[in-house]
Formats: structure tokens, sequence, C-alpha cells
């Protein structure tokens, strides 16, 4: 079943390469969406696909690539969008 969840990602989430290696992750996973800095320092990801993939993307997220500090990681599911592929704004 696909499903598309947005999360809302603090902490030390930007200049660290996040937003690229959600781009990776997402496209390992084939997964499409985008992930965008947001003005307040946290980082936003949308990921629309299967539930599956979509959740190894969540656990991922909780923790981010080596050079971030997750301190939180909040996650909602919205209604289904369709995205060709994942960008990075």
């Amino acid at each position: 079943m696909n499903v598309s969840y947005i999360a809302h990602v603090s902490g030390k989430v930007q200049g660290v390469y996040f937003r690229a290696s959600s781009q990776q992750i997402a496209i390992d996973h084939g997964l499409s969406g985008y992930a965008k800095n947001l003005d307040d320092g946290d980082v936003e990801v949308l990921m629309c696909g299967e539930e599956s993939k979509v959740d190894k993307m969540l656990e991922w997220l909780s923790h981010g690539p080596p050079e971030a500090e997750v301190a939180r990681m909040e996650k909602k599911q919205i209604k289904w969008q369709q995205h060709n592929f994942f960008s990075i704004s």
C-alpha cells in the first residue's frame, strides 16, 4: 500500500548534508517527495511510496547522517500525494 508522510526533524540538521542524504535514502528506497530546510533551522521531509519503505526512511530520519544530531523527529501521515522524484529545496 502506498502512503505519504511528512516529517519535521529538529536538532543539528542543517549544514550536515541532511537533505542530500535524505534524497539518497529516498532514491535507494524508491520514494518520491522532498527535503527542505526551514527558516527555524529544522528540516521538513515528505516521503511518498510503499509503506514498508517509508517506514525504513522514517527510522533513518530519527538519527540522520553521521554529522547530524537529531533532537526530535515528528511524523504525520497525510493524504496520498503523487510525485515523480525526490527533490531538495
